[in-house]
């Protein structure tokens, strides 16, 4: 295993930050998978999960079982990790620009295909050698002048070439369950069962640019963009695993989950050795816009009626918004028929706020669909 340091540019005189990278395999010598950890700094099941991978991975390194390469990054967000209000871990959002630590990676998906456009040709494994060449090239040349710019810049040359991508995260208190592309689907339903996960949760372009659709996306568009012309496979499966809930830092589930994601990599032949079956699915696949975000159109106090796994029907009251002064309740009813999989773990709200999720099997929104994520 080698380790690497990637200097992140001070953003204020005095202080300097490294995102730190763990390197198993032999790069070159078969797929690369990217595997990293709680880009939401404050979401830590990811990095218990990391810390089980990497007692594993040095094991199967050591013994020479690791077919490719193993990208780990145990802790993927350094800046997130420093920000803190009195006793309060704030790490969803940059506290300087005030963005959102998982949007707004960058895209060069035309002008890549541009470049490479004149070296393709018939061959897929060509072209997609190609394509990652360039892709690589049109991120490193790309600037980068705040230290959020650079994080960003430096987490996607680390998965831009990668074949597996799994960005490890978590909700408030939640079911496990996914979030990948529409044409990533068929690769990602064997991980879904190994992971147990409720619910795959599929979009295509869910809007303002996800790590995960970051390296996931350029495949499909590319593959629309040249047609007939030359083949482009779908060469990454990018899947956001979200690890339950903020609470869920146990030993015995994030071995578990490590264990379940060592499984998939051998299944997937990264890892050299005798195959685990995919256990039964627990859940399916629907769709991203048929996730459908519980919101209070009132503050108070939040009390709820329905547990996390439950299946719902369309005007199921799901909880209660209690006002302490005027004792008025006001309910929070289901819009859809579908699975209760996450609420937020707070119970003091404001008007607006969004307090659970309810997957849906029918497609109804439309437009940028993270707010559900």
């Amino acid at each position: 295993m080698q380790v690497q340091q990637h200097l992140l540019p001070s953003p204020s005189p005095g202080t300097r930050r490294e995102l730190v990278s763990l390197h198993y395999g032999r790069p070159g010598h078969g797929p690369k998978v990217y595997i990293q950890a709680s880009l939401h700094a404050d979401e830590l099941p990811g990095m218990l999960t990391a810390w089980h991978l990497r007692q594993r991975l040095d094991a199967l390194d050591a013994a020479g079982r690791i077919q490719g390469e193993i990208v780990l990054v145990p802790m993927a967000n350094p800046i997130g990790l420093s920000q803190w209000w009195l006793q309060s871990h704030l790490g969803r959002f940059e506290s300087l620009s005030g963005e959102n630590f998982n949007r707004h990676y960058p895209a060069f998906i035309e002008t890549a295909a541009q470049k490479a456009e004149p070296e393709l040709g018939a061959d897929a494994a060509h072209n997609v050698a190609v394509l990652r060449r360039v892709l690589r090239s049109e991120i490193e040349s790309s600037p980068a002048s705040t230290e959020l710019q650079a994080l960003r810049k430096t987490l996607m040359l680390l998965a831009c070439d990668a074949d597996v991508v799994l960005d490890l995260h978590c909700d408030a208190q939640a079911l496990m369950h996914l979030y990948t592309e529409t044409p990533c689907w068929p690769e990602c339903e064997p991980l879904a069962a190994y992971l147990g996960s409720a619910v795959t949760l599929l979009a295509m372009d869910s809007g303002d640019q996800p790590f995960d659709e970051a390296c996931s996306q350029p495949w499909w568009k590319w593959k629309h963009h040249f047609g007939d012309r030359f083949p482009i496979p779908q060469a990454c499966l990018s899947v956001t695993v979200e690890l339950r809930g903020q609470q869920d830092v146990h030993h015995d589930l994030a071995g578990k989950d490590a264990r379940a994601i060592l499984d998939f990599l051998t299944f997937r032949g990264v890892i050299d050795g005798p195959v685990t079956p995919a256990p039964a699915p627990v859940g399916d696949s629907r769709p991203l816009a048929g996730c459908m975000p519980i919101q209070t159109p009132v503050p108070g106090v939040l009390t709820f009626l329905r547990e996390v796994g439950e299946t719902v029907k369309d005007g199921d009251v799901l909880a209660h918004v209690i006002d302490p002064i005027t004792a008025t309740v006001t309910e929070l009813k289901s819009p859809v028929d579908g699975l209760l999989f996450a609420r937020d773990t707070l119970r003091l709200v404001t008007a607006g706020a969004k307090v659970a999720k309810v997957a849906g099997r029918e497609a109804l929104r439309t437009g940028k669909l993270l707010g559900a994520r």
